[in-house]
């Protein structure tokens, strides 16, 4: 196949690309490796910048702090991305939350690249780049296909928004976040204060 150019992309900003390309996975992964996160949804192209030093700090607290909640227990593990997420159309979808919980089936992980409906909850850092993507088109992406939980977390305003299904309007946090997974005997509370402190301080 022919590689679309990058310019016509317009990647620079984070925004899908201006182009009439039906991408696909094996166009990503022929993409020269130059940091930036690159992400398909339906054929279409959506490149972010390379992470911000906060923006790490962040996704590392949040996962942090779910992997210690989540380890003891045989229902889900924590991951961090890169890692990769598809739709069943898995040749023109990949997508990779910044931080997630994929659930376990007899203390096993289930085949990689994960499903959405794999995931019990998704985490997203704010890109100052295309917040839109995040607001939006993730939003829609992942509460519609079975990931029952999905938070945006804005690093600047040290909050949190979260949202259980397309049709609320979400909630936003700036003080504490609860989740209460099925199956696991006691829910997470996450004090926002302290771990914003704990990763920015």
């Amino acid at each position: 196949y022919h590689l679309p150019s990058l310019a016509r992309a317009e990647h620079f900003m984070g925004m899908p690309a201006a182009t009439d390309t039906e991408w696909t996975v094996e166009m990503l992964d022929a993409l020269p490796d130059d940091g930036q996160r690159y992400e398909l949804i339906d054929g279409v192209l959506h490149v972010t910048p390379a992470p911000s030093d906060v923006h790490q700090l962040v996704a590392g607290g949040f996962f942090h702090t779910l992997h210690f909640y989540l380890r003891p227990a045989g229902i889900s593990r924590a991951i961090i991305s890169p890692a990769d997420v598809r739709k069943d159309d898995r040749r023109r979808n990949r997508v990779q939350p910044d931080v997630f919980a994929v659930r376990l089936t007899d203390d096993k992980r289930p085949p990689y690249p994960y499903g959405l409906n794999d995931l019990l909850l998704a985490i997203e850092v704010q890109s100052p780049s295309n917040p839109l993507l995040d607001y939006q088109v993730k939003r829609a992406l992942y509460l519609s296909h079975g990931i029952p939980e999905y938070w945006i977390v804005n690093a600047d305003a040290r909050v949190v928004s979260r949202w259980r299904s397309v049709e609320e309007p979400g909630e936003v946090f700036d003080r504490k976040i609860t989740w209460h997974p099925d199956g696991m005997p006691t829910p997470l509370v996450i004090d926002l204060p302290a771990l914003f402190e704990d990763a920015l301080g």
